[in-house]
C-alpha cells in the first residue's frame, strides 16, 4: 500500500480547489484539438461530489439551449487547469439530483452570502 500512495501523492495537487455542492462554478479545461490546446470554460452549479484522494470527483450541471447538460471532472487532473468559485449555493442535501427534473426558476437555488 505504501508503494501506491508515494505513486499517488506526486499526482495529487497542492491548491486543490474548495468546492461545495450547490456553488456555481466555472470549470477552465484543456482541450486537446489536433496538435493544438485550448482552455474552454464550463459554468454550471455542482450537483454531486464523489470519492476521496486521487479519485475525488465533482460534477457540475448546466442547460444549454433548453438541454441539461452534466460533466464530471476529476479534481486532480492535469486537464482542469483551475475552478473559479462563482456563487455560493445555500443547500440541505449533499446531491442535488432532484435538480434533474426542475425547469427554469424552479431550478435555482437560494444564495449564501459568504
Amino acid at each position: 500500500m505504501d508503494a501506491i500512495k508515494n505513486l499517488v501523492a506526486g499526482q495529487i495537487k497542492e491548491n486543490a480547489p474548495e468546492i461545495e455542492i450547490g456553488s456555481t462554478v466555472k470549470v477552465h479545461v484543456k482541450i486537446r484539438e489536433g496538435e493544438k490546446e485550448r482552455i474552454q470554460i464550463f459554468e454550471g452549479t455542482v450537483i454531486a461530489k464523489n470519492n476521496s484522494g486521487i479519485a475525488e470527483t465533482f460534477t457540475v450541471r448546466r442547460v444549454a439551449y433548453g438541454v441539461g447538460v452534466e460533466r464530471v471532472f476529476p479534481v486532480h487532473s492535469p486537464n482542469v487547469d483551475k475552478v473559479e468559485l462563482v456563487k455560493y449555493g445555500k443547500t440541505r442535501r449533499s446531491k442535488l439530483y432532484y435538480l434533474r427534473d426542475r425547469v427554469g426558476k424552479a431550478a435555482k437555488l437560494k444564495q449564501k452570502l459568504k
